[in-house]
């Protein structure tokens, strides 16, 4: 007769869903799956977040999504309110968990939390395990032949493409261990949305199961023809995957290896697969450049432009914000954007050089509001974005490249399609006078604001700015 004790079941774990709301190809996830006992999958939602900006309506729907495919495996997502390092170690002692496993966040102040939560579970004796599915590189771990961090993105990115690891995707699991009660959860449908929301979803489908219609229409019909379309906002020349990438419904190296699967398959789209490739790379360049420089939402990259003087004008940047200017490409990116949570890549640096160059104000007054109103508004990306178009920023177009926006909507919506549909009060004009209304016979067509600034002038001044 052995007299063996019986060995105990394994103890539960706790997997906490970040920026990784997706099933496939989240490998810490599969970790936790295959750890054997119940398994607890939570989100947190932390109070300190506004629930009043574009990002929230996404976030809501994009958890009601995930917890409908963990449905579909007798599992379920349980969102709770508070601060991350309270909510789960109080949830950990709970379930008496062995441990808990989550995906990294690069931002400076989860990269803080994830370091004091480790510390607080270990203490605890809760193993901690975690991983990052959300970028192609660890940020920081890209460096020049000097050891340190690149500036400039060329160079980064030609060397991120000489070391690019090799990632198999992993698949959606099958099965998923049996799901623990947990009381005391948050109910997100019971908030409030965004008052402007109310179109939003005519554009868009958050959810890992939109993200890959999204990536499949985009491979099939966009990518071929991508580097001669991707500046036109008056056709769908876009990936408009950034919001599904920011809340991780779908990862970088699923579309890093879609396109190179279709690199196989298809001819002529090597222009369209590198001009697409790269912007991926000044994604993983702007995390890199947040993880040397933690204040790049908040402070200039470059040093010297912190004494610049920004101008304060609260009229010109809400005529800017309603897409009032009386300038028709700056107008209708705004309104755009206001609508769907959503702006062209290319009109969003004409708005942006606008906002910055010509009205003289502070590009933190920009990347707030875009923070605010963009459904993709990463903190990395936005904050770069705008330090490039002001000058300020690491490898950043020099401050006395401005954009002329009637000449940049003249070039890249030459037929008006754009323009005629967000600003429809002009659409009548011939595509002669749609990016210069005010020189038409009756100067304020339908209502149509004239500029709040003369185009050349405001050049003139900021330039004589900068040379203070």
């Amino acid at each position: 007769m052995c007299g063996c004790m019986p060995s105990s079941p394994p103890r539960p774990s706790l997997f906490w869903f970040r920026r990784d709301l997706r099933l496939e190809d989240n490998a810490v996830l599969a970790l936790a799956a295959g750890r054997g006992g119940s398994l607890a999958l939570i989100y947190v939602l932390d109070p300190s977040q506004s629930r009043a900006n574009a990002s929230h309506w996404w976030l809501k729907r994009s958890l009601a999504a995930l917890n409908a495919d963990l449905a579909r495996l007798r599992q379920r997502l349980f969102v709770f309110e508070g601060s991350a390092l309270d909510v789960i170690p109080a949830l950990a002692k709970r379930i008496d968990a062995e441990r808990v496993l989550w995906n990294q966040v690069f931002e400076p102040e989860q990269r803080k939390q994830d370091a004091l939560l480790e510390e607080k579970l270990r203490t605890r004796g809760v193993e901690v395990e975690t991983g990052q599915s959300s970028h192609l590189f660890p940020p920081g771990s890209i460096l020049n032949k000097s050891g340190q961090p690149f500036r400039v993105f060329t160079p980064f990115w030609r060397s991120c493409r000489r070391s690019m690891p090799f990632h198999a995707i992993a698949p959606a699991p099958k099965h998923l261990p049996p799901p623990l009660k947990l009381d005391g959860h948050f109910d997100l449908d019971a908030q409030r949305e965004p008052a402007w929301a109310n179109q939003f979803a005519l554009h868009w489908q958050p959810g890992e199961r939109g993200a890959k219609r999204r990536l499949d229409d985009f491979i099939d019909n966009g990518l071929a023809d991508y580097g001669r379309r991707r500046d036109l906002p008056g056709v769908d020349g876009t990936s408009r995957l950034s919001a599904h990438l920011h809340f991780g419904e779908i990862g970088p190296f699923q579309i890093l290896a879609a396109i190179e699967k279709k690199r196989l398959i298809a001819a002529g789209i090597e222009d369209g697969c590198e001009k697409f490739l790269s912007e991926l790379g000044w994604r993983e360049f702007s995390c890199q450049l947040l993880a040397q420089f933690p204040q790049l939402d908040s402070l200039e990259f470059k040093a010297e432009f912190r004494t610049h003087p920004w101008r304060a004008d609260d009229g010109a940047v809400k005529a800017w914000q309603k897409g009032q200017t009386g300038i028709p490409i700056v107008d209708a990116g705004m309104r755009e954007l206001w609508a769907s949570g959503w702006m062209h890549n290319r009109v969003r640096m004409i708005a942006a050089s606008f906002l910055v160059k010509q009205l003289q104000q502070d590009w933190r007054w920009g990347l707030a509001w875009f923070k605010d109103a963009l459904l993709d508004a990463d903190l990395a990306s936005n904050a770069a974005s705008w330090q490039w178009v002001a000058g300020c920023g690491a490898d950043a177009a020099p401050y006395f490249r401005i954009f002329n926006p009637v000449l940049q909507g003249q070039k890249f919506d030459s037929d008006g399609s754009y323009v005629r549909r967000w600003v429809p009060e002009i659409g009548r004009l011939d595509n002669k006078l749609l990016h210069t209304p005010w020189l038409a016979v009756e100067a304020n067509p339908s209502g149509y604001p004239l500029p709040i600034v003369n185009l050349a002038q405001a050049r003139a001044a900021a330039l004589a700015a900068r040379r203070q």
